[in-house]
């Protein structure tokens, strides 16, 4: 099973969520190597990526030579989208994701991702901006609508494919429910139907049982996987085992997994240097830890700040927990 987009086969339909501050390159590659049919970057603002602004650069460190990978793309001005789509297709992007359902105030406020809902003409001049700019595919990923009275994802889907986009991905929510509440997978059926493009189903989707549900209500072509695999890199490869018959993933135990949690811990250490690393790698640690049961043993890890004694820590507990199982 796959979804085809001009020349680009995704194979298996199971993607990876932008989630920003977490779906940076290490997590994505580390996702990837567990099996992935696209991986998509954390959002990216237009003019920043352009000016090359620090931080901006920082996030653009995308991964241009791996395959699965998608750009997306935030911003409310036609010209700066154009030209931050032109810069990450000739570094090698192979897709570009349009970014319209991001809830963050700060992008709300600034009339980007999910406040593009409000002004369907906007957001199409937005969307022939990037896509009139580029070769590769164009996607867009928005909401079901701002709220329960402006549900306009169908129409917007429908305009998008008109002006050009390859594939659709539907979170099952407003922008006012933010992420409360259930993800409405049966909403998403709508705007299945408005277009003829793959449809990708997102939000809430933690396993294959839900991946399943959400495919049968929502009569969509794929998922995408968010939050789900926070802690667990390799849910996206054992949704598409289940559902797709790919290669089921070999989920690492004991000193097998401490091995990839320290591999994935010294990856962003050498992304963002030591000093920022540790702290944005405390996260990802919590996720783990509370992953393999071990809850109780965050505040020793979280707590210290010097990598040798956070690595040691770490294969010494699940060391501990291998021995336990025994």
């Amino acid at each position: 099973m796959s979804v085809q987009m001009a020349e680009i086969s995704i194979t298996p339909p199971v993607l990876l969520a932008p989630l920003a501050g977490i779906t940076d390159l290490p997590f994505r590659r580390l996702v990837s190597s567990f099996g992935a049919g696209l991986v998509v970057s954390e959002m990216v603002a237009s003019q920043e990526v352009v000016q090359a602004r620090p931080l901006a650069r920082a996030r653009a460190e995308l991964g241009f030579g791996d395959s699965a990978t998608a750009v997306q793309l935030a911003g409310r001005e036609p010209y700066w989208m154009a030209e931050a789509a032109k810069y990450v297709e000739s570094q090698g992007a192979r897709v570009i994701d349009i970014n319209m359902g991001c809830p963050a105030k700060k992008v709300t406020n600034g009339y980007s991702g999910s406040a593009l809902m409000k002004d369907l003409d906007h957001a199409l001049r937005l969307i022939e901006a990037v896509v009139g700019a580029v070769q590769v595919p164009v996607t867009l990923k928005t909401r079901l609508g701002w709220d329960d009275a402006l549900l306009n994802a169908p129409t917007l889907a429908r305009r998008a494919e008109g002006a050009g986009v390859r594939m659709v991905t539907i979170h099952g929510r407003t922008r006012c429910q933010f992420y409360k509440g259930q993800a409405d997978w049966a909403a998403i059926r709508a705007v299945k139907e408005a277009v003829n493009v793959p449809l990708i189903a997102n939000g809430d989707i933690t396993d294959s049982s839900r991946a399943a549900e959400a495919l049968r209500l929502s009569g969509a072509d794929g998922v995408m996987i968010g939050r789900g695999a926070q802690g667990r890199p390799w849910v996206l490869a054992q949704v598409a085992h289940a559902l797709y018959g790919a290669p089921a993933p070999v989920i690492p135990q004991g000193d097998a997994l401490a091995d990839m949690i320290v591999a994935h811990y010294e990856a962003m250490l050498s992304f963002y240097g030591a000093e920022l690393g540790i702290k944005i790698a405390r996260k990802h640690l919590g996720w783990y830890l509370e992953a393999a049961g071990l809850e109780p043993a965050r505040a020793e890890v979280l707590t210290a700040d010097d990598p040798a004694l956070v690595i040691a820590r770490l294969r010494s507990i699940f060391r501990q927990q291998e021995r336990c199982a025994a």
